[in-house]
């Protein structure tokens, strides 16, 4: 359950981060390193006065923040799935009952798919979330009123993550890795 708890909440908060806390650059950064830096938080993000993100550098907000969510989401599940076989592996020892009714749960193919599903699905809904509908709708409409404006960001983040199960569900039947039991 911790798991889930810090999961959930670099994976709410890697693609649409409320303020950008961000290191300076090291003077020796590569070129991959200085061009995902001068990318935008989220790839819908207003820009400050003076200045500008490119459409490339839009796109990157979406690879890199994508990237993230799959390494996170692929490392929890790998832990989560592994603790769930062994947990289930123990049960079977000491009730044979239970042998019949559950069955391992693919460790790989289940992270795997997390981590593909996160990067996609979740990182596409979080970066419309945080710069359409939060920061080019929400918040110039309300910015004089901060508790409902939070209140608001509040009610669409949890929607979407709802929203977000609903079609995890859908995904994991679609691929294979989760059974419908009749």
């Amino acid at each position: 359950m911790v798991m889930a708890i810090i999961a959930d909440f670099m994976l709410v908060w890697l693609p649409a981060p409320t303020v950008s806390l961000r290191p300076p650059l090291a003077v020796n950064a590569g070129a991959l390193s200085t061009f995902f830096y001068g990318c935008p938080d989220n790839a819908f993000q207003v820009t400050l006065a003076g200045s500008s993100y490119s459409l490339l550098q839009r796109i990157g907000a979406i690879l890199r923040n994508g990237a993230k969510l799959f390494v996170v989401r692929t490392g929890a599940s790998l832990i989560g799935t592994g603790l769930t076989n062994v947990l289930i592996n123990t049960r079977k020892l000491f009730d044979k009952t239970f042998a019949v009714e559950a069955e391992d749960v693919p460790v790989l193919s289940t992270s795997v798919a997390y981590g593909v599903y996160m990067a996609v699905s979740s990182n596409l809904r979080y970066q419309v979330l945080a710069g359409v509908i939060e920061q080019r709708i929400l918040e110039p409409l309300l910015h004089q009123h901060k508790i409902i404006l939070s209140a608001l960001c509040f009610a669409v983040r949890t929607g979407n993550t709802f929203l977000g199960s609903l079609m995890w569900v859908d995904y994991a039947r679609w691929i294979g890795i989760q059974k419908i039991r009749e």
